[in-house]
């Protein structure tokens, strides 16, 4: 290894050491950068692919990986090997994918592939911000059309100050989770969950990790000028002004007139019958240049929505900027789900379904930070039929684990105190209209459900999205945006809170950064829009309702003796199986003693309370019944008795005669006539067989 080639530097950011290096590993990759934190290690590689003819998109993919060994840890799957990327995974390519892709040049079309691998990781640290600042190093280096450097970081909130780069410790007592990515002046990306802050806290955190970027900033610029780096050449297909000139003439009037048309089936057909009467204006042999048509026509629809926001003129649904789409609720709706609720605003449709059960339903989480149980699951499912197509339905793909994650942070901070409401909760937000912002109506609606529940929620939580649209001159900031604002404008900035603060914000944009002015804009329309959503949610349900659902497994709690535990539970679990068959429950034992009974009704729970009170109670001397031998020894036989009681009996009270070999009288599994002789000073239970026969009682 030539190790003049090897170039690192360093720079030590929020008291952390952090470091950036190139030319040792992944030396094939078109560049590769080695992101240092403290003792968290990200190897970045970027791959510049080829261009495929007449492919119109970019194909960017970016994957983040975290392998076990990292935190010498082995996987805790089957086959002990990392398999399909976890939701975290998924989560954290989002985030690195989203701020660099509108950094490529327009109509950019070779293939990238960007891949973050977590090498070695500090326990009390995530990966998410050194792979950002990795990945924007290594696209510097790459020789692509890159439009950087941009950096990342990440804002907490603690006792009234705002904390750079908080450790997983410091962010558990902090009000605020913020990443941002961005440059000096300009924003990129936002993500975020709070506990309830407000607009100005939200914002000054936003500029106080812009004024803090400049540090990792210059760390990759210093970093990639002592690289000799080589420019990949690229082609951007020129503009044909006279076939845009033909587009317009021939469909500028149709488009303008379908984008009047409230309704979105009929504005999307009205789309479709002007692209194809542009089609039919081509022969058979200038496919090419029909194929360029067609994309001259969706710059078109988007220069005419955009226009026409500029100018202040209606909407395409007749709205003003600043109103909200109607709303309707219904909660309850479903039969037999513990708490439901179907919220429509507009075109945009989600059933929110809340469903709780016992602790152990909890999801397990295997992660670089250790094993887990997540007592709070929210599930976002978005079927094609939701935008009236036919399509495949499996398992959720990176958008729906997104939006998931985004309700679950606006939701989080309403949440029951854990150690109050013992209960494992699952919500499912079922998207059965879209046409804007599903992921807003998925907080109002899953918010609305858990209320419904009788989950105790500290307040009701609204969303909605705003958008952005931009010219050079000015700009317009757009509330409770359609499907088609989103695809033809500038940015998607969702902001979710309850009456008293912001509780999630996320932006992406499309454009090379927006300024603080616009941010703020943005913020205040939000905060007024979802006033109005959360008055009109509490015209239906204003608080969670008293009790839960009669539906609802709920739970009695119990306490039994640690020397008891065993005897409960049975050998094997077989007693509490049998138990919890028997009655239709789930019970919960802990290792103090603790018990919690879920049940869906009280007839349940009490009769599987009565059973273990029984089990664990010190049965009566004198008490005959009828048991069964469960294990033969050789100095007697412990028998099972009285709703799962055991005890034994001694070889010398087997019968009246004396016993040599208890297996010449007894068979494991045979039922046989006892009695209670005693309870020793251990609480364990002598039994006799003989002494029955002996029982004036038994005797004829």
């Amino acid at each position: 290894m030539d190790n003049e080639k090897i170039i690192s530097c360093k720079k030590t950011i929020a008291g952390k050491e952090v470091s950036l290096e190139t030319g040792k590993i992944a030396r094939q990759a078109t560049s590769s950068v080695i992101a240092t934190s403290g003792d968290t290690q990200v190897l970045v590689t970027v791959v510049a692919g080829g261009q495929k003819e007449g492919q119109s998109f970019f194909p960017l993919t970016v994957n983040y990986i975290e392998k076990f060994y990292a935190a010498g840890k082995i996987p805790g799957s089957f086959f002990r090997r990392e398999g399909r990327p976890s939701e975290g995974e998924v989560l954290t390519s989002r985030l690195i994918d989203r701020p660099i892709r509108p950094l490529f040049p327009k109509g950019y079309t070779q293939e990238v592939q960007v891949v973050c691998t977590v090498l070695s990781m500090d326990k009390d640290d995530t990966a998410d911000i050194i792979s950002l600042i990795g990945v924007s190093a290594a696209l510097q280096l790459s020789g692509l059309p890159f439009q950087g450097p941009l950096s990342a970081a990440k804002v907490g909130f603690v006792d009234g100050n705002y904390v750079l780069n908080p450790s997983l410790s410091e962010l558990e007592n902090s009000k605020l989770d913020m990443v941002i990515a961005g440059s000096t002046d300009a924003v990129f990306m936002v993500e975020s969950e709070a506990k309830e802050l407000t607009e100005d806290q939200m914002l000054g955190a936003i500029l106080f990790a812009q004024q803090e970027m400049k540090p990792s900033l210059d760390l990759i610029e210093e970093l990639v000028s002592q690289v000799e780096v080589e420019p990949i050449e690229y082609s951007i297909e020129e503009e044909d002004k006279d076939l845009m000139d033909m587009v317009s003439n021939s469909v500028s009037s149709k488009i303008e007139e379908a984008y009047q048309i409230p309704e979105k089936a009929l504005r999307q057909q009205a789309v479709a019958d002007a692209r194809e009467y542009l089609s039919d204006q081509f022969d058979d042999e200038d496919e090419e240049k029909l194929d360029k048509a067609k994309n001259y026509f969706k710059s078109l629809e988007s220069s005419i929505v955009r226009t026409r926001l500029l100018k202040g003129l209606p909407r395409i649904d007749g709205r003003d900027l600043d109103t909200v789409r109607p709303i309707s609720i219904e909660t309850g709706f479903l039969k037999q789900a513990h708490g439901s609720a179907l919220f429509t605003r507009g075109e945009t449709q989600s059933i929110g379904v809340a469903t709780i059960d016992s602790l152990k339903l909890s999801q397990l989480l295997d992660t670089l930070h250790g094993d887990t149980k997540d007592p709070f699951m929210l599930h976002y499912n978005f079927p094609p039929y939701s935008v009236g197509e036919a399509g495949m339905i499996g398992s959720p793909k990176r958008r729906e684990i997104g939006h998931g994650k985004l309700a679950r942070r606006a939701l989080e901070a309403v949440l029951p105190n854990p150690q109050e409401f013992e209960y494992a909760i699952r919500v499912v937000s079922e998207i059965t209209e879209s046409n804007g912002s599903s992921s807003m109506a998925t907080v109002c609606s899953s918010s609305l459900a858990m209320m419904d529940a009788g989950i105790p929620l500290k307040k009701a939580v609204a969303g909605v999205a705003m958008g952005l649209v931009k010219s050079e001159e000015d700009h317009c900031v757009i509330t409770d945006i359609l499907g088609d604002e989103d695809h033809l404008g500038d940015m998607d900035f969702k902001v979710a809170g309850t009456s008293d603060g912001v509780t999630a914000l996320q932006m992406d944009i499309k454009i090379a950064g927006i300024n603080e002015k616009i941010l703020q804009d943005a913020l205040n329309k939000a905060n007024t829009a979802r006033s109005h959503i959360l008055q009109e949610m509490s015209k239906v349900l204003n608080e969670s309702r008293p009790e839960l659902s009669d539906l609802a497994p709920q739970a009695i709690k119990t306490s039994i003796p640690k020397n008891k535990i065993g005897e409960v539970i049975g050998k094997g679990g077989s007693t509490i199986k049998s138990i919890t068959e028997k009655t239709d429950t789930n019970i919960d034992i802990s290792d103090n003693g603790d018990i919690k009974i879920y049940g869906r009704s009280k007839e349940s729970r009490q009769e599987a309370l009565d059973i273990i009170e029984s089990m664990i109670s010190d049965p009566e001397v004198g008490l005959i019944c009828v048991g069964t031998v469960v294990k033969i020894v050789d100095f007697g036989a412990f028998v099972s008795f009285d709703n799962g009681k055991e005890g034994l009996v001694h070889i010398s009270e087997i019968a009246e005669e004396r016993v040599k070999n208890v297996k010449d009288y007894l068979v494991e599994g045979e039922e046989v006539d006892i009695k209670v002789i005693g309870v020793d000073n251990r609480g364990k239970v002598k039994l006799s067989m003989k002494a029955v026969s002996n029982d004036p009682e038994n005797t004829d």
